[in-house]
């Protein structure tokens, strides 16, 4: 008798489950940002996103001379220190961050060549990171306008 009862109970359920559509997840900013331009070890959701073309915080951005000036406020636990030689160095919860251009590592003094008008988008990984070279405090990735970007401004 049990198993008369469970045939059609197993039977019905697995119909069910099939005629379910599914939906697609749609995907929010972030995670559409990190596929666009995040790779290997990058492509983390985890961390602080500024979309520098849409979000028109070049325009406020414009005013730094230095990308990190700006990311100063922005960031929680985010503190930029100013050496003797006038180069800043940021730190991550006190412990010093990496600066990674495109995932490539860079020195911070290289960010006061940078204009802040070619940034497409900064992302901030809190912590250690397993990739980064000189960063146990984590990792400040800026990525560039690449050349399909262009048109979108």
């Amino acid at each position: 008798m049990k198993k008369l009862l469970l045939f059609p109970l197993i039977l019905i359920s697995s119909i069910a489950a099939f005629s379910q559509k599914r939906i697609p997840q749609l995907k929010t900013a972030e995670e559409r940002l990190n596929d666009q331009y995040c790779t290997g070890m990058f492509s983390t959701i985890d961390g602080t996103y500024f979309d520098m073309l849409n979000d028109n915080a070049t325009v406020s951005a414009g005013a730094y001379l230095n990308v990190l000036d700006w990311l100063q406020g922005r960031v929680a636990g985010l503190q930029i220190y100013t050496t003797r030689n006038g180069s800043r160095v940021p730190f991550i919860r006190n412990s010093r961050a990496g600066i990674y251009i495109d995932e490539v590592w860079y020195d911070p003094g290289f960010l006061n060549s940078l204009p802040v008008s070619n940034i497409a988008m900064i992302k901030i990984i809190k912590g250690p990171f397993a990739g980064g070279f000189n960063s146990p405090g984590g990792v400040i990735a800026i990525y560039t306008i690449r050349g399909e970007d262009e048109g979108e401004e």
